[in-house]
């Protein structure tokens, strides 16, 4: 039986578990709350309680690494607010307790907010330019892990994370003003999240950088006022005082190497 270390069992984290259980594989998954020790155990999931601060690590990390030839890093930035921590100090803390376990292959789940909003098309080999703090911290992350010659390390660069539970149009409802009417979005369903990490697994897809958008681009305006009706949500109103900008991501990459075919055309 193969075994995978995720850590982060959150949103995409937990579901990822599971199905990657239901494919024969053993997993330790992290968390970093008590009360949920119980639902990882339930999921048939070997649960650990870890935290990564920016100087050390809260938690068995070394037992939660032991036996596993994969490790997925599963942990969003937290950049706001009082306890706002360095991300690039938390994965600087890991990288030696990696080093010195038998793991071999590294997944870092990244974002394309490392790419600039500069309206053209990005593929894997546009350079970086993050526009944003957490932008930048991700993309110092990908480099410390990608350099590192002790372990293979795949980057997988996620656009908007989208779920039948999770739809950021209950967030701009009824807002007015907004920008970028014509500006493209660049989002991913969970299961197709769920589904490239599991290519990349199958297909050994070790060393490389891949883009994870749906790669379907309506405007912000069409696409979020599609939702607002279908959601029965009222609709957002946008500001053309300001031109509209943005990236499109491709994700020909996945499409191509990995032979991904996306499960949802239209989110």
């Amino acid at each position: 039986m193969r075994h995978i270390s995720i850590l982060g069992c959150g949103w995409l984290g937990l579901p990822l578990a599971i199905s990657l259980i239901e494919k024969g594989f053993s997993v330790n998954g992290s968390t970093t709350s008590d009360s949920k020790l119980e639902l990882l155990q339930s999921k048939c999931i070997d649960p650990f309680l870890i935290r990564l601060n920016h100087n050390s690590i809260d938690g068995d990390i070394e037992d939660f690494l032991c036996n596993s030839e994969i490790l997925i890093i599963d942990i969003p930035p937290k950049l706001r607010g009082e306890n706002s921590e360095s991300f690039t100090d938390k994965i600087k803390t890991i990288i030696p307790t990696i080093e010195a376990s038998r793991l071999k292959k590294v997944l870092f789940v990244s974002s394309t907010s490392v790419y600039a909003d500069d309206n053209s098309i990005v593929t894997e080999e546009t350079p970086a330019k993050p526009q944003t703090e957490s932008g930048r911290q991700l993309l110092e992350s990908e480099g410390l892990l990608l350099s590192n010659s002790n372990f293979k390390t795949t980057v997988l660069r996620f656009g908007g994370l989208v779920s039948d539970d999770r739809q950021p149009i209950r967030f701009l409802s009824g807002r007015e003003n907004l920008e970028n009417p014509d500006g493209p979005v660049n989002l991913i369903h969970r299961d197709d999240c769920i589904g490239i990490i599991e290519a990349i697994i199958e297909h050994e897809a070790w060393g490389e950088i891949f883009n994870g958008v749906t790669p379907h681009y309506p405007t912000r305006e069409d696409h979020y006022t599609k939702k607002a009706k279908a959601l029965g949500l009222e609709l957002p109103k946008f500001s053309r005082e300001k031109p509209s900008q943005g990236k499109t991501v491709s994700s020909q990459k996945v499409i191509a190497y990995l032979g991904y075919k996306f499960k949802s055309a239209l989110i």
